[in-house]
Order: structure tokens, then sequence, then C-alpha cells
């Protein structure tokens, strides 16, 4: 199985950024759960895409545009990544009013859920 098989991942980046655009100043999303909200790129089955979407929207964050919120999006455990930058991330979501408990944030309170959630925000929804 080919961990990366994107001839071209600027697409799949694009969808990756568009989303974590959306997502409201003081809430998170994980890197699994934006690889679920955006479409799978054709050249990548269902079983590849299950077992490295996360991954791959990770790499995708590693290369976002300065205008894409990119603190706001965590590990499933809602956790920072150890990473160089985690200590910036951290500041930036304090800032935004998100709470940690020692390294942990609670995704019950904090979690996005999605641009089409009847539950989120207006202007955090697809129209």
């Amino acid at each position: 199985m080919n961990f990366y098989p994107l001839t071209n991942p600027q697409p799949f980046y694009e969808q990756i950024w568009k989303m974590v655009r959306l997502i409201p100043v003081g809430r998170v999303a994980t890197y699994s759960q934006i690889a679920q909200l955006i479409d799978r790129p054709e050249e990548v089955d269902d079983e590849q895409y299950h077992v490295f979407g996360s991954r791959w929207v990770g790499n995708g964050m590693a290369a976002c545009p300065p205008d894409v919120p990119w603190q706001r999006v965590i590990n499933a455990q809602g956790k920072i990544s150890r990473r160089p930058g985690a200590e910036q991330q951290r500041r930036l979501l304090e800032n935004e009013g998100v709470l940690f408990k020692k390294d942990k944030i609670d995704l019950k309170m904090y979690q996005w859920r999605g641009p089409n959630h009847p539950e989120e925000p207006r202007q955090a929804r697809l129209l």
C-alpha cells in the first residue's frame, strides 16, 4: 500500500484549507474529522483513505497558506501534536478562549461539528 499516492496533492490541500477556514474561533477539529468532511481523492481507494487520510490532512496543514487558521486542527486525542510550533498553537487557541486541562482540550466542549451541523453558528455552515 503506497503511503502517499497523490501525484498532485494541491487540489486535495485546497479542499482541506477551505474546510479549515470554516472552523469558528474558539472551536477545533481533528485531522481525521477534516478527512471525513472532504472528498477523497479519486486516485486513492477507500481503504487507503481510511488508513492515511488524517496524515494526508496533516501534510496539507503543514503546507497551508497564512490565511488558514491552522491552530484549530488538533489530533483525535484532543491534543496538539508534538512538533515545532506546538507552543504557538496552544497560545493561539488559548487566545481564542479554548481551555486546556494539562495538555488536552475537551472535545465535547470545543469540537466543531462540521459545516452543516444544525447546532453550529450560521457563519460556520456551508450554504
